[in-house]
């Protein structure tokens, strides 16, 4: 059956996630249409794509264990010079999206991996790009603030063309089913990556 590359994130809610897509495509950054603005709660993931109805339901399990809590973003930080990437920051519910990562990847799971780097809730709107564009990134959002209450997260994969797309959603509680993408609805916006 082959392999499928996955990715589970925290969807940024509207206004303000076209608004910073929009705006890390401004910056220069290739990748920006690809990527929908997220919060990461497992990164790239390759994985056997008969692994897939295991991953499914550890991820509801997941969901359905886990409630909603307050989520605020404020500002931008950067992890230049280890990582090219700047970012706006999880100023509320960081420890929340922690407690959330650590129970996708857990180690008994379907999910289970080790992370390049210790896990730091973020919302990436620059990688890659020149130092200038990265500087600008990190000062033009400076003042961006967001608030709303995290009531899920979601499963991706991306597609032989590098885009992230919706395959899906987990609602939290106990008695919320996950609900899969539409075979129909081919407008999803694509998914995450770091």
């Amino acid at each position: 059956m082959g392999t499928v590359t996955l990715g589970v994130s925290i969807a940024v809610p509207e206004p303000y996630g076209s608004f910073l897509q929009r705006k890390r495509a401004g910056f220069g950054d290739p990748a920006a249409h690809g990527i929908p603005t997220h919060i990461t709660l497992l990164p790239p993931t390759e994985v056997q794509a008969d692994a897939l109805p295991a991953i499914e339901r550890h991820l509801a399990g997941v969901a359905a264990a886990s409630r909603p809590f307050p989520l605020r973003l404020q500002g931008t930080d950067t992890f230049r010079p280890l990582s090219p990437v700047v970012y706006v920051k999880v100023t509320e519910g960081a420890a929340g999206c922690t407690a959330l990562q650590a129970r996708v990847r857990a180690a008994s799971g379907p999910c289970a991996r080790e992370l390049q780097f210790p896990y730091h809730p973020h919302v990436t709107v620059a990688h890659g790009i020149d130092e200038d564009a990265m500087d600008r990134a990190r000062a033009e959002l400076a003042d961006f603030s967001a608030t709303w209450t995290i009531a899920g997260f979601a499963l991706y994969q991306q597609g032989a063309d590098a885009v992230w797309r919706l395959e899906r959603e987990y609602p939290f509680g106990p008695q919320a089913p996950s609900v899969p993408r539409q075979a129909a609805d081919l407008s999803r916006p694509p998914a995450p990556s770091c």
